[in-house]
């Protein structure tokens, strides 16, 4: 399966300029055969917004106009493209990623950990649960920038049948998850992880770029620059995901790290934050 991260510059509240911009590389990445294609997190709108108010007027539905007009490529061309916008819900607004199959718009993954930073300040947190994505092309799960520093949210789309990770993404340069987070979630959970990011400048913030896509075995098959729009390519198995086990010498060094996770040893993850327990509780 050949993927493709688009990395970007995104135009701020410059919707129609990022979707033209969108539709164009999409053409560009299905004309070089990629079968998924993933743009930055708040692709279509921009990020660094100064209330929920500013915001407003750039969200919309999924579907909507936006997606549409993505799924109409989406169709002519045979492939899935996941991208990020601010999704409009009744009076909420989401930090969103819209999946897009070559059958409909199926859905969208709204971002669940918000860090106060940009939009993210004024959002809502996301309400969906982990779940994989079924495309034509595999089962594909989503982590939104923040979400993936957060390696309990990888995990749990890995155990619901996820091949491989999304990650829409605005990486400040300040921030340090490019250095390691792509390459470390694909190995410690054995799937295909993609992060798409963004370039440029908006509103005194610089984005660090360097989007990636690593194979299960966490080895890195392509990753872009710091300064220049591009779109990344990678030939990667969806399939051989799913084969957790590893064979280093048979019967002598094997591992697989979903068969040998230990759960009832793990209470301290979904404890309520204040309440968690110690060896003293016992």
């Amino acid at each position: 399966m050949k993927i493709a991260a688009v990395q970007m510059d995104i135009a701020f509240a410059g919707k129609e300029a990022n979707l033209a911009k969108i539709l164009d590389c999409i053409r560009a990445a299905a004309a070089s055969g990629a079968g998924i294609i993933i743009f930055p997190e708040c692709a279509l709108t921009g990020y660094c917004f100064n209330s929920l108010e500013e915001a407003r007027p750039l969200a919309e539905s999924v579907p909507g106009p936006s997606t549409q007009a993505i799924a109409r490529l989406a169709q002519q061309f045979g492939c899935t493209v996941i991208v990020g916008l601010l999704e409009s819900s009744g009076e909420q607004i989401y930090n969103a990623a819209a999946v897009i199959t070559p059958s409909r718009v199926e859905a969208s993954f709204r971002k669940i950990h918000l860090p106060f930073l940009g939009v993210d300040r004024f959002v809502t947190p996301g309400d969906r649960p982990l779940a994989a994505f079924a495309t034509p092309q595999g089962r594909l799960g989503i982590n939104i920038c923040y979400d993936a520093s957060f390696p309990e949210a990888a995990r749990a789309l890995k155990l619901g049948g996820a091949q491989l990770l999304a990650i829409p993404t605005n990486w400040p340069v300040e921030s340090d998850s490019c250095q390691h987070l792509t390459n470390v979630r694909a190995l410690e959970n054995h799937m295909v992880v993609v992060a798409a990011d963004r370039i440029g400048e908006e509103r005194g913030f610089r984005f660090a770029g360097r989007s990636q896509i690593a194979d299960f075995t966490g080895k890195l098959l392509a990753q872009a620059g710091e300064m220049d729009e591009t779109i990344l390519y990678a030939e990667a198995d969806l399939a051989a995901a799913d084969r957790n086990r590893v064979v280093r010498v048979p019967g002598v060094y094997e591992i697989d790290r979903i068969a040998n996770r230990r759960p009832e040893m793990y209470g301290a993850i979904t404890e309520v934050p204040g309440r968690v327990s110690s060896a003293r509780d016992s």
